[in-house]
């Protein structure tokens, strides 16, 4: 157990990707309240940012972060769903090296409990790019503290730590 802790604690840099087409960085509530509860958890947020709903412009603000040596975390919020601007996923996960299945089934398991059926809709994922964590997430403010509050958080010590062990 010692050579394979669980309970690793960290101080990452995380950037912030809210993908709206109407929010701003005055009303939009989810970012915000991700900032709050990264940065209460001992986290620096050291990128957040609102882009449209199209998919060039998320995958553009995406590979910025991702070639970023002083970001170790990216965090996206918005466009997991089924309609047709919901285009997150589709322009990350492309950019994958990994995928984290067990993030999204444990995410959707979690919301069918606080939001029932419609947490099926849901794309949310998670994954690993250029040694990065990668977090697609949806983009109510629910949404957002379930993940981080009861996945992100809790785990982000060890996923790191797993990510960079050699």
């Amino acid at each position: 157990m010692k050579e394979h802790r669980r309970d690793q604690k960290v101080e990452a840099s995380i950037a912030l990707i809210i993908t709206s087409d109407t929010r701003t960085l005055d009303t939009d509530e989810t970012g915000k309240r991700a900032v709050r509860l990264l940065e209460d958890a001992g986290h620096k947020v050291v990128a957040y940012v609102i882009v449209e709903n199209n998919a060039d412009r998320i995958m553009e603000t995406f590979e910025a972060f991702k070639a970023d040596d002083n970001i170790q975390v990216i965090v996206t919020s918005g466009g997991t769903g089924i309609g047709v601007k919901d285009v997150t996923v589709d322009a990350v996960t492309g950019q994958f090296d990994k995928r984290l299945q067990g993030f999204g089934e444990l995410f959707r398991r979690l919301s069918y409990d606080e939001i029932g059926i419609a947490a099926a809709m849901s794309r949310a994922t998670a994954g690993i790019a250029s040694g990065k964590i990668v977090f697609c997430l949806p983009g109510s403010t629910g949404a957002m503290s379930t993940a981080l509050e009861k996945i992100i958080l809790p785990s982000l010590g060890h996923m790191m730590w797993e990510l960079n062990r050699r």
